[in-house]
């Protein structure tokens, strides 16, 4: 989203403006000027293909290929400039979800880097005297602060997969943290959302508003403090959050948060402690599987609920061939798919440490087809509508209370990568909200998650079983829905978004894009979208919102509001003569950036 300044790596600003223009860079390439990576949405070609929301992050991941790195050291590197460029999204003080293709044992692995509350948490963590607080006033807290999972997820994606140390793959992000790069309207107007929040916290202000001025387009960030965060990282390792000084510091944030005394802002301490943050672990841990036109869907199992509910509502439609239906009738039972998928995520889902969930049951063709019996192509269904019970399917029943779906956070980053091997990762990383809690540790430059505020802070109805309720060490869920498609054992497509609760849509409104309406990935990924959550309207982007395609839904009892961008996807797609295809966002967030280490025509 931020085109890199002219101090940046110069070999990576080389690169980049070379794999924009067809040409191939040499291997010795060092001076760069004032050239800089062109910010491309598709890119087609060999040697593999990284994409991602900004230009910089998405230039590291391609020299990292160049040079002999695979997918997973290209991703972990990719990530760490996305914590300098992208620090609203995401960073070391979040967590997310890594899903890795190896094409040597043709095998699909995943790694929960979900962040955990304390062990000190109850269902009522975000209740005072029997009553939730205000979200807002759970958001801008230390009470929000789960523990970091970003850096235990890298280190063992490296010690796992990977070919580079953890310091080799934080050097190119160090290095923009310290010579910076160049802000753009994007960042820009995601510093003036927060401005009311970080002017409350010194050195949040002092980091991203210095003077109290809004960082001016075309100028020059640099985020010191950070770049000697990661080099310490490099050298000491995830220790030194998860034992050591960093996380001390951490932890002084969370219990203490440092507000400014003139604030009158209220916001809450935490719990967080050392021993919290030393009883993390991220966990490696199977993926979900369903099977759609004869490919292979894997995505993420609980604690996200990604892979549950894009999988069941593909099994729902897996019975019509949406590639023969209208533009009309494929948005209504697209939409009528995500409404049911919805209403049984928010009964069934949540961290499997803690609550029974039913993945196996959730997935299963025969429960999908107890569903999709609900849907009539000549009437909508109404939210909130109550659950299926996937133990015990019947045709066309719902069992228990309806219950809404609750508030998630719409913000977060995706990244995806493919390697000269034909290995792949498609990788959900997030702080939660834009900006996250607003709480940026002394001296460390980057912000703390508020990623606790994805529990229900209520149940949401009365008397309705919940799966997401805080608890000791437990894991909110998420939406997170990093997937990947293989047919006979081979990667066909990656894709990911960010989004909170709009992740999910996106992510299967691009699938059915690209597997059953025909779009080229990039297409797909363009179209406008809409997102229905098992709520009373439908949110639709203004691609859709003035098409006469409204009106016909309309009639068929669908309800809409409106929503001005919905997700922000990236992707990679394997084409039939071997050449990989890169794939961002166009315009969303001011645009993706995608890239290939050769361009087509350069095997």
């Amino acid at each position: 989203m931020r085109r890199p300044a002219a101090r940046q790596l110069a070999l990576l600003a080389l690169v980049g403006a070379l794999v924009s223009t067809g040409a191939a860079a040499p291997p010795s390439a060092t001076a760069a000027g004032d050239r800089t990576p062109a910010k491309v949405p598709v890119a087609t070609g060999y040697g593999g293909a990284v994409a991602s929301v900004d230009a910089d992050a998405t230039a590291v991941g391609i020299e990292v290929l160049r040079s002999g790195g695979n997918a997973v050291d290209a991703a972990v590197a990719t990530a760490a400039a996305l914590g300098v460029t992208e620090p609203y999204s995401a960073g070391i003080g979040g967590g997310g979800y890594f899903v890795y293709y190896d094409a040597k044992s043709r095998r699909v692995q995943t790694i929960d880097g979900r962040e955990t509350a304390p062990a000190s948490a109850t269902e009522t963590l975000f209740q005072e005297n029997g009553v939730p607080i205000p979200f807002e006033q759970g958001q801008t807290s230390g009470r929000a602060v789960g523990v970091p999972g970003t850096p235990a997820t890298w280190q063992r994606a490296l010690d796992t997969w990977g070919t580079r140390s953890l310091g080799q793959s934080l050097r190119p992000a160090e290095k923009l943290a310290r010579d910076g790069f160049t802000v753009d309207s994007t960042f820009r107007a995601q510093t003036e959302l927060n401005r009311d929040r970080f002017k409350d916290f010194p050195d949040t202000r002092e980091l991203f508003l210095p003077g109290g001025a809004l960082p001016v387009v075309g100028s020059t960030f640099k985020n010191p403090d950070l770049a000697k965060t990661y080099a310490e990282l490099a050298r000491k390792g995830t220790d030194t959050l998860y034992r050591g000084p960093l996380g001390e510091d951490v932890v002084r944030a969370v219990r203490k948060p440092p507000v400014d005394p003139a604030a009158t802002r209220v916001v809450r301490s935490g719990d967080l402690t050392t021993a919290d943050l030393r009883a993390y672990r991220s966990k490696q841990q199977a993926p979900t599987k369903t099977d759609y036109r004869g490919l292979d869907v894997y995505s993420m199992a609980p604690s996200s609920s990604g892979g549950t509910t894009v999988g069941e509502a593909l099994n729902i439609l897996e019975g019509t061939d949406v590639s023969k239906l209208s533009e009309t009738q494929y948005l209504h039972r697209y939409i009528e798919a995500s409404r049911i998928a919805f209403a049984d995520r928010g009964r069934w889902v949540g961290d499997p440490a803690a609550v029974d969930v039913p993945t196996k049951e959730l997935l299963s063709q025969r429960f999908a087809d107890s569903r999709a019996c609900l849907i009539r192509p000549d009437r909508a269904l109404t939210s909130p509508l109550a659950p299926g019970d996937p133990y015990h399917p019947a045709a066309c029943a719902t069992t228990g209370q309806a219950a809404p779906t609750t508030y998630e956070g719409e913000n977060t980053t995706h990244l995806t990568v493919a390697d000269r091997w034909g290995n792949v990762v498609s990788y959900t990383l997030t702080i939660e909200s834009t900006g996250g809690s607003a709480i940026t540790v002394p001296g460390r430059g980057f912000l703390l998650n508020n990623e606790l505020t994805d529990f229900s802070f209520a149940p949401a109805a009365p008397g309705v079983p919940d799966p997401n309720l805080p608890g000791p060490g437990k894991r909110p869920r998420s939406s997170m829905s990093p997937t990947i498609l293989l047919k006979d054992g081979r990667p066909v497509l990656a894709v990911g978004s960010p989004g909170g609760a709009t992740i999910i849509t996106t992510v299967l409104q691009t699938l059915l894009g690209t597997l059953d309406r025909g779009l080229p990935l990039g297409d797909a990924i363009a179209a406008p979208r809409a997102s229905q959550r098992n709520q009373t309207t439908t949110e639709l982007e203004p691609g859709l919102w003035n098409s006469p395609l409204r009106t016909e839904l309309e009639a068929l009892g669908q309800g809409f509001r409106q929503n001005p961008e919905i997700g922000a996807a990236t992707g990679v797609q394997r084409l039939p003569d071997g050449r990989w295809l890169a794939a961002a966002e166009p315009s969303r967030r001011g645009g993706g950036s995608a890239m290939v280490v050769h361009p087509a025509g350069r095997p």
